[in-house]
């Protein structure tokens, strides 16, 4: 199953049967609001804080992907999520009224994929028949705890990312309709010394290209051997320091449509987002939503997703430490015509 130093190869090719994408009001005004399968009116969801809120939307998108696969979530041997919040209270809290068996991991923003690789290393080792992935994040709670109240009105500069409000969430079986998980690239701490939590782009960037090159590596393909590749949330910022370091490591990413999901879910002339969207729920909704439809639709075949995480907290910011960072990329391709996965 190891390939390589870093990378899982998923010989049964486990299955995602269903998945759900729900995002907040400011969401629904995207570009890609036709792809999310529930757009709530009020980012409070009638809740009395935004973490509570956070956690609702979990909920909603564990719910939608539960019933969408056709099973009760009796019939789901084990959830694996995380998000941004102190000790992953949203989905540990979202876990406490599934009441399914429950695996914590945290991995910020990557925390998608890392959870999506998780959940199919189990469901490929027929350690459970299905796993239940997810994550979940709010732009009020994380800006709270991370930078400034949005009540405060700071101003922000234009390095600075939007996060996201919403939750996506996968289920994950060992049979059935759905696109398959053939591998994943767990990623490496990537640290290069930037300390501004309002430029997390520039940060993430070399974790990203990090973990894609491995994958490269490990699989011995080129970029080619995907339809599209997509970073977690990069933004305007860190995807241009992306491509320049994909040039100057010699990496032909120009074989391929390489996006961020940061990019693809606002519309910049539109909404102020300053560098584009992050966020646990960006990759996840851009994703589960939008890139799920494509691949369903026959539009795409081939897709490696590369979810991106800053792992500072509030205490190593205020230590003055610099901000470690991580990707994890799972490909994913559409089933089978014939529906014989090989």
């Amino acid at each position: 199953m190891l390939k390589g130093h870093q990378s899982w190869i998923f010989e049964r090719k486990p299955v995602i049967v269903s998945t759900a994408a729900v995002v907040g009001p400011f969401e629904g005004r995207g570009p890609l609001a036709d792809d999310f399968d529930m757009i709530h009116g009020d980012s409070l969801l009638e809740q009395s804080s935004w973490e509570k809120a956070e956690k609702t939307f979990l909920e909603d998108a564990a719910k939608i992907a539960i019933e969408r696969a056709g099973i009760t979530k009796e019939e789901v041997h084990f959830y694996v999520g995380g998000d941004l919040m102190n000790q992953i209270t949203s989905s540990s809290f979202a876990a406490r009224s599934l009441t399914i068996p429950y695996i914590g991991v945290f991995g910020a923003c990557s925390t998608s994929m890392e959870s999506l690789a998780v959940a199919s290393h189990i469901v490929n080792a027929e350690s459970a028949k299905y796993v239940l992935a997810g994550t979940c994040s709010h732009n009020s709670s994380a800006e709270k705890q991370f930078r400034y109240p949005t009540e405060y009105g700071s101003q922000k500069p234009p390095t600075a990312q939007y996060t996201v409000t919403g939750a996506g969430t996968a289920v994950v079986a060992r049979s059935g309709q759905g696109p398959v998980v053939t591998s994943a690239t767990i990623g490496r701490v990537v640290d290069m010394g930037i300390k501004d939590p309002f430029n997390m782009g520039a940060a993430m960037a070399p974790a990203a290209v990090d973990t894609i090159t491995a994958h490269f590596r490990d699989l011995r393909i080129q970029p080619d051997h995907y339809d599209l590749i997509v970073t977690g949330d990069l933004a305007k910022v860190g995807y241009e320091i992306a491509c320049d370091l994909f040039e100057k490591h010699r990496v032909p990413i120009d074989l391929t449509r390489y996006k961020d999901c940061g990019m693809m879910i606002y519309d910049y002339g539109k909404q102020t987002v300053q560098s584009g969207g992050s966020g646990c729920a960006c990759s996840a909704v851009v994703t589960y939503g939008h890139i799920m439809k494509r691949i369903r639709s026959g539009e795409l075949k081939r897709v490696l997703v590369v979810a991106t995480g800053a792992l500072l907290s509030p205490l190593s910011y205020q230590q003055g430490e610099s901000i470690p960072c991580i990707a994890h990329a799972v490909a994913i391709e559409a089933e089978p015509e014939d529906g014989v996965r090989r």
